[in-house]
């Protein structure tokens, strides 16, 4: 007779384009990995393609990809691609990471999830993950953060349903713009217990896994959100999925090539006076890549994965979310590509593409204080 699949303690970790929600995840995955626990990821966006997935994938994580819209559009997805690794990984945990721009999660995945699916899974408290420069510019400041104020809206609305709040990418501040900031998160959103986490690092950790195995109830604050607001917000964003394939008569430098197509899309975008949501670039296969990344229009892109060996052949991922026109961010990371491709001697190669506004959420469920 076979074994019963585990129930699977699900955590739903949300925040904002490019607040390090998948480095902290591989990092979380990879923690409860060494203590011999399974884990499986779910990710998730408003098209196919994500640099995310082949970034966990490549680090030999069970992933699944939720895409044509938001988990809480694509609910049945999301619990149909759980039951999948569910039954057939039979993981301990069960990781998932919804689209960057997406809010009103407590309340149309995190509760209808624990309601719905509860006697096969059971679901952490939701964790909403926080950029640095992002919190000072549109918590503590009380700005835009370079968006509009209707971009703002749906990030604040991110914060305020979070259980836990997590300061990400500490690492990189100075004490006292830490403490500052931990404490303008603590008095703007009360309802949160925040904590100081780095993706990079693993600080914090501890304690984020603390809270994530607590009883509390998840997705406990639900929020008031205008959906016209929202849907405004996110319609605001130009979104650019792009893939093609690389071979070259001799091997060349992976890192290299994805650090300064990286570092020269960001250039010619912050050129237009635009502000990036997050952008991000991939060149690898199924057990090797590099990855870099830009998570606003003021720093430097990084590169986050290295190849460490010169490469020949490999498949090259671009995910641009930006506040511009998605046909001029089409036509500038087209043009950016055939440059680098040619100054680095490569040959182009086909394109797919999708580039897009996200469509206004219509969410499967949605579930009231009262009834969470």
């Amino acid at each position: 007779m076979p074994v019963p699949a585990k129930r699977p303690r699900l955590l739903v970790v949300g925040g904002f384009l490019g607040a390090g929600k998948t480095t902290a995840l591989v990092r979380l995955a990879r923690s409860f990995h060494d203590e011999g626990l399974r884990v499986g990821l779910i990710t998730n966006d408003q098209a196919a393609g994500l640099v995310d997935t082949g970034t966990i994938r490549v680090q030999g994580f069970r992933v699944e990809e939720v895409a044509g819209a938001c988990f809480c559009c694509k609910f049945d997805d999301l619990a149909a691609a759980a039951e999948r690794i569910r039954i057939e990984e039979s993981p301990d945990v069960l990781l998932g990471e919804p689209v960057g721009s997406c809010t009103d999660l407590a309340a149309t995945v995190v509760a209808p999830f624990r309601k719905l699916h509860g006697e096969r899974f059971s679901v952490a408290p939701y964790s909403v993950l926080v950029d640095p420069a992002r919190a000072r510019e549109i918590v503590a400041e009380r700005g835009s953060g370079g968006f509009s104020a209707k971009v703002a809206y749906v990030f604040r609305k991110q914060l305020e349903e979070a259980d836990v709040l997590g300061l990400n990418k500490v690492d990189a501040l100075a004490p006292s713009e830490r403490e500052l900031l931990l404490g303008a998160l603590a008095q703007a959103f009360p309802r949160a217990q925040v904590i100081a986490t780095s993706g990079l690092t693993g600080e914090g950790f501890g304690r984020w896994r603390e809270l994530l195995a607590e009883g509390r109830p998840a997705g406990k604050n639900v929020v008031d959100v205008d959906y016209d607001l929202y849907a405004a917000g996110e319609a605001e964003l130009g979104w650019l999925n792009l893939s093609t394939s690389i071979a070259a008569e001799r091997p060349f430098d992976g890192d290299a090539f994805v650090r300064d197509l990286t570092r020269e899309i960001a250039a010619d975008l912050r050129a237009k006076q635009v502000e990036i949501a997050h952008l991000k670039v991939l060149l690898g296969g199924e057990r090797a890549a590099a990855v870099a990344n830009a998570t606003d229009s003021r720093g430097e892109a990084r590169l986050s994965r290295s190849f460490g060996a010169p490469v020949a052949t490999a498949d090259l991922i671009v995910n641009a979310r930006v506040h511009v026109d998605p046909a001029e961010l089409r036509a500038t990371v087209e043009a950016r590509l055939a440059r680098t491709l040619d100054r680095f001697g490569l040959a182009p190669r086909p394109v797919v593409a999708a580039h897009f506004r996200p469509g206004r959420p219509v969410p499967t469920h949605r579930f009231t204080r009262a009834e969470a």
